[in-house]
């Protein structure tokens, strides 16, 4: 291909002092008398003490954490290190829980008593449960020159919020969607927007109870407050506090997603939670938005937790042989959240966890329409559109949806399985459809029986699965699509053995929280939002990655690669030859690598069928030049991997509407829209094709 560098267009970021919205709060002072004679402090022991008798008891993983990569430790922690536990589950999630030992509260009440607090409010930050309102103002510190917040909390305690913002841990630990970040570590990104449940930040009890919690804590604060801000600080420091540091973030994908006006309130609370936001505390003005505990954040139930320990357990090593988990469930049940759980709890104890992705619609790392096979590294922080990234192997479907090509689905699946090392011993994730009845459950069927599976975890609600449970004992006499009882046949001819097929636990969950089973209905919450947010963030890497305005797509110089030199291929409809170019103009291909080599007697080579190939990344096709024969294709995909393809395949997933409608040219106009369109035109519309399913009508004349 040739290539045309894009010119550097460098624009001047403007810098904005954030200001400090806290409200100076004045009380008369009391003494210690008054405080431990106050019936208020008299409620929080007795409700302590009824806490403590009703401890919950959970399953703990015992190991010590590893880190993500031997980068994230940047010095090695001095003393020796007691194994710590990290509570998986609701213990993780619930907001007030209220597990600490009665003599621990005593005494570190009568600490704080000593270091001369002289307001009720000081007292609330103590209290296991969620960090809100006032309690803020006496465990966080501002520093506006740095433009940073330090944040003290004690074991269990949680901050619930919604933006995005960087989180360095600097003593102690705490835990975020089942990941441990540890003093030491790198900064981490959270995002916590609109269109997702809201992110929680959790204290987590230190490892270490011999260090001197002062002498660190002073020597680390000092490198990130003024003096009398890290005195106040230094006071509610203990050896099982934890103080991170929250920092703005700005990145490519916020600036990018920020430009529309429809997305520019993404990482503000919605409508639904703006009366239970904090809107004065040191926090704000960071990009982060603290929430009430009337908001919920993760929430677990029983089972839910003992499938995800369940599954922890065996991936740790309590099972021979590497753990592939399949997880599936009905539409809006949970299985996004729970596999960034999964994965991120999983990452504590290995450097890496396979993902491989089955559902069309909502994809986890890619946009929609993509089955992939990925090497997780990195803990999951935020919804899908937050961490999109090319897979280690990936094939173009076209569709957000498999019913018109079932086989062609399979056989994808069936690929990306085969790529994968068989020596690694990393474990196995894999995502299913939301489609689980019908031709959609016989897939699943299809899937346990081609993976050696390890477990069948089974998300569902209202106390059912809607579907039949995916039991072994069901699965001998289960039919699939593709496969039908006894089903070693199928089973042999993909994994070329005769051992019979292998037994695995089945475990259901039963999610329930607040809307599980309906799509979100407020804004960005939509199913199709999503996607398009997804494919949003992809486009994004296009921008530069220095600060300075956004550059509409049009204004970007693309890559001129010659018809001769690529196939182009619709794999979603049906298109005659002569429409194919007006079909591709202005649309996102799928950039792949065919097998063979591509020929050409000098015009452009059209496929007529749809292949299953790898695909390295997308484009926009933002143009065709038919006197010169040249496609003008803007992409993130490197030149050296960009080398490799020879394909454009276009399928269903279509650009979002914002793009064209409001990145105008360079005189205002508006690029590819038009009011002068009539579907009345024979090709005007797309004619769908169904491959695979038969209808009821057609049942009688086969």
């Amino acid at each position: 291909m040739k290539v045309n560098k894009p010119t550097q267009v460098k624009g001047h970021a403007k810098s904005q002092k954030w200001k400090d919205v806290r409200g100076r709060r004045s009380r008369p002072p009391i003494n210690s008398t008054d405080l431990n004679s106050s019936p208020v402090m008299a409620r929080m022991v007795k409700e302590h003490q009824a806490s403590v008798k009703k401890k919950p008891t959970v399953k703990r993983l015992k190991n010590k954490v590893k880190s993500v990569s031997d980068s994230k430790k940047s010095t090695p922690q001095s003393g020796p290190k007691k194994p710590h536990k990290q509570a998986n589950g609701s213990s993780m999630f619930t907001m007030d829980n209220e597990s600490d030992d009665s003599e621990e509260w005593k005494e570190y009440s009568r600490s704080i008593q000593g270091n001369g607090v002289e307001t009720p409010g000081g007292m609330e930050d103590i209290q296991p449960g969620r960090l809100e309102g006032e309690a803020l103002h006496y465990c966080a510190e501002r520093n506006d020159r740095q433009n940073h917040a330090v944040l003290v909390m004690q074991k269990d305690q949680t901050l619930c919020f919604r933006g995005k913002c960087f989180l360095t841990c600097l003593y102690g630990r705490v835990e975020v969607m089942g990941f441990t970040i540890e003093e030491g570590q790198q900064s981490y990104p959270l995002f916590s927007p609109a269109s997702h449940c809201p992110l929680t930040i959790r204290a987590l009890e230190s490892p270490d109870e011999t260090r001197d919690d002062r002498t660190e804590a002073s020597a680390i604060l000092h490198k990130y407050l003024p003096s009398a801000s890290r005195k106040k600080l230094l006071k509610r420091v203990t050896s099982h506090s934890s103080v991170i540091l929250l920092e703005p973030m700005e990145t490519p994908l916020t600036r990018f997603l920020s430009s529309f006006t429809e997305l520019s309130e993404l990482f503000n609370p919605p409508m639904s939670e703006l009366m239970s936001a904090v809107l004065d505390t040191p926090l704000n003005g960071l990009g982060m938005i603290p929430l009430v505990k009337t908001i919920e954040g993760l929430k677990m139930s029983n089972s839910y937790r003992e499938a995800l320990n369940t599954v922890v357990s065996a991936c740790r090593g309590d099972m021979d042989g590497c753990a592939v988990i399949l997880v599936c469930g009905t539409k809006n049940v949970g299985k996004s959240t729970y596999i960034r759980i999964l994965i991120n709890t999983l990452l504590n104890h290995t450097t890496s966890v396979d993902y491989l992705e089955g559902d069309l619609g909502q994809t986890e790392f890619t946009p929609a329409g993509c089955l992939s096979l990925s090497t997780v590294r990195e803990p999951l922080l935020g919804p899908p559109f937050t961490h999109q990234y090319t897979p280690e192997h990936m094939i173009y479907y076209g569709q957000t949806s498999c019913e018109s090509d079932l086989d062609r689905y399979l056989e994808c699946l069936k690929s990306l399985w085969r790529r994968r090392s068989q020596s690694r011993e990393t474990p196995v994730i894999i995502n299913t459809m939301g489609w689980v009845k019908g031709f959609g459950f016989q897939l699943l069927v299809d899937m346990i029986r081609f993976f050696p599976v390890s477990h069948v975890v089974q998300l569902g609600h209202s106390g059912t699965t809607h579907c039949p449970a995916l039991t072994p004992e069901f699965l001998r006499t289960a039919h699939g699509f593709q496969t039908h009882p006894p089903a070693q046949t199928a089973l042999d001819e993909f994994t070329e053995s005769h051992s019979p097929p292998r037994s695995y636990i089945h475990l259901i969950a039963e999610s329930d929280f607040q809307g599980v089973g309906r799509q979100g209905t407020a804004k960005h919450q939509r199913t199709n939002e999503h996607r398009e947010l997804s494919l949003l963030a992809y486009l994004s890497q296009l921008q530069s990655p220095d600060p300075g305005p956004v550059r509409p797509l049009n204004s970007l110089t693309p890559y001129q690669v010659p018809h001769a030199a690529v196939a182009l291929g619709v794999i979603h409809c049906e298109v005659v030859p002569s429409h194919m170019f007006y079909a591709a103009n202005s649309s996102l291909v799928g950039l792949c690598c065919l097998g063979e080599k591509v020929t050409s007697r000098g015009g452009p080579v059209l496929l007529s069928q749809a292949p299953i190939c790898p695909c390295v990344g997308f484009g926009v096709l933002r143009g065709i030049d038919m006197v010169r024969g040249l496609y003008l294709v803007l992409t993130p995909v490197d030149p050296s991997i960009l080398r490799k393809v020879n394909c454009f395949l276009l399928g269903a997933i279509s650009l979002p509407s914002c793009i064209l409608t409001t990145q105008t040219g360079f005189e205002g106009e508006m690029p590819y829209v038009t009011t002068n369109y009539s579907f009345d035109l024979t090709g005007a519309g797309k004619l769908r094709v169904f491959k695979g399913l038969m209808r009821p009508s057609q049942m009688g004349t086969q």
